[in-house]
């Protein structure tokens, strides 16, 4: 599934060749040559991953990604370091902060693709093209497209997003707050109401083939997608 990838880096010919080489992939690119960018540019969307280059001007890639795992709205965003920093002392470093990856500089636009893939596979599988099952219930991102026990079922935009959120964290409790940030993204602003709406809307959609009850609320806190009913 495409996924928006912000990279940082500020050197042009780096920036444009990632550039190119993600857009070829499917995925939306957005570009930032600072931290300060980067920060403006968040604020009116979120991306699913950044690809963050260690030697900034201004605020150092490190500081840059210590801050977002500091903050409750950024915290979660998948981040990958790319640097030609490539000692041991270095790379611990760099994850410390709690980057996901570091990539040393050269590298191949097939290597980073590889693994910008695993990272959304491990922290955002609901961003990966991987169909999930369970149950009898089966989502496929691709073609997108749900079905229990073989019958079709038909599911809204929303619902779809939010129906493959719930099944790639099977068994984790997610708060209204939480399901907003993940599914309607940070940047959106509406009611934790609403939440509440596309449940209902999703478990009306799943009836026929009874698997409605696989999407359980829990009192005080939220909802879970149970693995089994």
């Amino acid at each position: 599934m495409p996924a928006t990838i912000l990279i940082v880096e500020d050197e042009p010919a780096i920036q444009e060749l990632v550039s190119f080489n993600l857009r070829q992939a499917g995925h939306t690119v957005v570009q930032a040559d600072s931290a300060e960018t980067a920060n403006r540019l968040m604020r009116t969307a979120m991306p699913d991953l950044i690809l963050l280059d260690w030697m900034l001007p201004g605020q150092s890639g490190i500081e840059f990604a210590r801050r977002l795992k500091a903050e409750r709205h950024t915290r979660d965003i998948p981040v990958i370091m790319l640097t030609a920093r490539g000692e041991e002392a270095d790379r611990v470093r760099g994850l410390e902060t709690g980057a996901d990856d570091y990539v040393t500089k050269p590298f191949s636009p097939r290597e980073l693709l590889a693994r910008i893939k695993a990272v959304l596979r491990r922290r955002a599988p609901q961003m990966t093209d991987e169909p999930v099952e369970v149950g009898g219930l089966r989502l496929d991102p691709a073609s997108h497209r749900v079905s229990g026990n073989g019958t079709p079922l038909e599911l809204g935009p929303t619902e779809f997003r939010l129906l493959h959120f719930l099944m790639t964290h099977p068994e984790r409790v997610h708060s209204r707050a939480q399901l907003l940030d993940q599914v309607w993204g940070s940047h959106v602003f509406v009611e934790e109401r609403t939440v509440d709406v596309h449940i209902r809307r999703l478990r009306r959609a799943l009836e026929p083939t009874g698997h409605d009850a696989l999407i359980q609320t829990v009192r005080g806190a939220g909802y879970r997608f149970s693995q089994s009913p």
